[in-house]
């Protein structure tokens, strides 16, 4: 038999470790950026955590040292910890082990994820995850391909599950003029959420280039350079479009 692997020196790929409030769970938070990413997405802010290379090899031990600096902090502000990248479930393992580790220490828990491999996620992981929030980047199949290089379907099907399980579920929805904001594909998304009771809140996240300059760095080509950001007019209407069907949206 294969020797047996201590949780706490389970190595997983790291690119970055950062405090955020009211953007990544509630609270303020301890968010870990993973390494890696199946996805390309068009608009993406951050091409530097897309590659597994790309990130520092770091110990689920040495992940919650740092964790712990801040555990006073993060519990008296109401926050916790959330795993974010990349993609936290490219390392499933990883992800995993530190979930179970903060949960252990009495830490909310929360997993940024598109979806696209829920699959990774066992029912173990899932139990110590207290809130996932969800990146679904279209309703459109065409568009969906077209703006992640992946396929909507293994995020609807999580989403499914997700439900079935009853968790907690925050979506998350950037909006792209002329990629994401027609009006039947948002009806659609937002039809589709409403038969789904863990669906909490809809946060509707207008596209912005402030990744731009990463592109630069890389030099990579910043696909939507060129694209507009969405007006305010924009965001209403959209926002609304989920508040029709009786989801919370911000």
């Amino acid at each position: 038999m294969p020797p047996t692997v201590a949780p706490g020196s389970v190595t997983g790929r790291v690119h970055s470790w950062d405090l955020s409030t009211g953007v990544d769970g509630p609270g303020t938070r301890f968010v870990l950026f993973t390494s890696g990413c199946p996805l390309r997405c068009l608009y993406c802010a951050n091409p530097d955590t897309w590659h597994m290379r790309d990130g520092r090899e770091a110990t689920v031990d040495e992940v919650m040292a740092e964790i712990d600096k801040y555990k006073g902090f993060l519990t008296t502000a109401g926050g916790g910890v959330t795993l974010t990248g990349g993609e936290p479930l490219l390392q499933p393992a990883f992800t995993a082990a530190v979930l179970r580790r903060c949960k252990e220490a009495g830490l909310h828990t929360a997993l940024d994820t598109s979806g696209f491999l829920g699959a990774h996620a066992t029912d173990t992981l899932l139990a110590d995850t207290d809130l996932v929030l969800l990146d679904i980047k279209s309703f459109d199949v065409p568009t969906y391909r077209k703006l992640t290089g992946g396929t909507l379907a293994p995020t609807l099907n999580f989403a499914t599950r997700l439900d079935g399980l009853g968790k907690r579920v925050w979506i998350r929805y950037v909006l792209v003029p002329g990629w994401t904001d027609d009006e039947e594909a948002v009806d659609g998304l937002a039809g589709f959420l409403s038969g789904l009771a863990c669906v909490e809140r809809v946060d509707i996240l207008p596209f912005h280039k402030l990744g731009a300059a990463k592109y630069d760095a890389l030099d990579i080509p910043f696909p939507l350079r060129d694209a507009p950001v969405p007006d305010r007019t924009l965001v209403d209407r959209v926002r609304g479009q989920f508040r029709e069907r009786g989801l919370m949206a911000h």
